[in-house]
């Protein structure tokens, strides 16, 4: 028998593990067959969260590039290989970490979400939370760190003042979120490499510090 608890924090299910695989492989179903937007004309692939869906810490990307389209995995391209020697240096593994994507599908061109684009699928990402139920949540970037500071009603700065969020926790009841720079701005300003370093090293020490 499963068993299902209310969290009294934020009122959202702690599942067990089996269960929560359950829910998170029926989620996946209804985003591979997603056809919400344009994007799915365009994509080979809605690619999936990937990793450990019991994991306390969820990374959230903004979207798949050609190679993670291609291959339907996350992170495998130059980001990707980037995203890997930040981990590699923090000293966890995508083992220790759910990961996932603002949006699931690729954007032409590599351009900008839209407003609808956003809207339609971050349906799916508020499902992987809720069945995930994170302490940690991490969003890489700009757009994802909008998005989530805005779905927990968090002052959202303009943009010319946004960097200044990154690598800096914001503490609510029961949830930590962890804005970082995702991988690709490394692609232009390579001078970020040692910050960038610093603050991701950061999640190990909230791994080891979950309780």
């Amino acid at each position: 028998m499963k068993y299902l608890f209310l969290d009294q924090t934020n009122f959202s299910l702690i599942l067990f593990p089996n269960f929560k695989n359950m829910l998170l492989q029926d989620l996946n179903h209804k985003i591979i067959d997603c056809t919400h937007c344009q994007l799915s004309v365009t994509r080979k692939h809605a690619v999936i969260g990937q990793g450990n869906s019991a994991s306390n810490m969820m990374l959230i990307g903004q979207s798949p590039g050609k190679v993670e389209d291609e291959s339907n995995r996350l992170f495998v391209g130059p980001s990707g290989h980037i995203f890997d020697k930040l981990l590699a240096f923090t000293g966890i593994t995508r083992d220790d970490i759910y990961l996932t994507n603002l949006i699931k599908c690729i954007l032409p061109k590599s351009r900008r979400p839209s407003h609808n684009e956003i809207k339609e699928c971050t349906y799916y990402l508020d499902r992987e939370i809720e069945i995930v139920n994170p302490r940690f949540i991490v969003p890489l970037g700009f757009h994802s760190t909008r998005y989530i500071l805005g779905k927990y009603g968090l002052e959202k700065p303009d943009k010319h003042n946004f960097h200044k969020l990154f690598g800096k926790p914001i503490c609510l009841k029961g949830l930590i979120i962890y804005p970082l720079r995702h991988p690709t701005a490394l692609f232009f300003n390579s001078s970020k490499e040692d910050i960038m370093k610093i603050n991701y090293s950061y999640l190990n020490i909230l791994l080891k510090n979950r309780n």
